[in-house]
């Protein structure tokens, strides 16, 4: 006798919208995984417009399915001729950021601590690196991203992970521009790290002396790149994170709605 199971019609549509958008932002994060808006400094290879999507993959997929969708990209990109930057670890960058976005806006104190965590340990990684330059001018490198760990800290990282889910669109604005300012940071020290360990201390790609110099330039540099990724990520985030709250029936996370 054959026995027939019923299928639960909302976890199948729910099943299916993550999978369709798995589908679609993993696609679109190939293609702009080949669109540069800025060079490695130091070292060869660019920058490229995927690392503003990053966050936005976190908030819209969380961080496991977000986190498949960065790694399956960023290797699909390498099938495609993407150069590799830093021996294969390439996707840990933008991994962070998906992870960062992606617990915050869990909305759970545990999602927080473990984004936390993860700030604390990269960031006392890059300071403890003997290649890292602490200071800069007489100013400390890595105080942009010592401001996005104070936010993260503060009630705002939690308030912004409400706000994206309301029908207001200055809140979704706003709360996007401060997760994915939390993420960014967090993907910068990451790549920060990558640059010393795998350029510098495992294949010396980069000589050791050449990266005081290195910092000196990227000082100035990185809070414009840090701020361009933010300012993208709203102005495309906003208004496709904004529909998913209007209309819940796309959004592909089981999330409350509030006005």
């Amino acid at each position: 006798m054959t026995r027939i199971t019923s299928l639960n019609p909302a976890k199948t549509s729910q099943r299916t919208k993550q999978i369709a958008t798995l589908t679609i932002f993993t696609a679109l994060y190939i293609v702009l995984r080949f669109v540069p808006y800025s060079i490695l400094i130091g070292g060869s290879g660019t920058l490229n417009l995927s690392d503003f999507l990053a966050p936005i993959i976190g908030i819209l997929l969380g961080p496991y399915l977000g986190g498949l969708s960065v790694v399956i990209g960023n290797f699909a990109a390498i099938g495609l001729g993407k150069p590799l930057v830093f021996d294969g670890l390439d996707f840990l960058p933008d991994l962070m950021a998906v992870l960062a976005t992606g617990f915050l806006t869990q909305r759970k104190r545990s999602g927080w601590a473990i984004v936390v965590g993860l700030n604390a340990a990269l960031l006392a990684i890059f300071l403890a690196n003997p290649l890292t330059s602490i200071f800069v001018y007489s100013v400390p490198f890595a105080w942009l991203h010592i401001a996005a760990f104070i936010v993260l800290l503060t009630p705002l990282s939690l308030m912004a992970a409400k706000w994206i889910y309301t029908t207001n669109y200055r809140k979704v604005a706003v709360g996007i521009a401060i997760l994915a300012f939390i993420g960014v940071m967090m993907q910068h020290l990451t790549g920060n790290i990558l640059f010393e360990v795998v350029l510098g201390q495992i294949t010396k790609v980069v000589p050791a002396a050449a990266y005081a110099d290195t910092w000196k330039v990227v000082f100035f540099v990185y809070p414009v790149e840090r701020l361009f990724l933010v300012i993208s990520a709203v102005l495309v985030g906003t208004p496709l994170i904004y529909l998913f709250a209007k209309v819940p029936f796309l959004n592909p996370r089981k999330t409350i709605v509030e006005k």
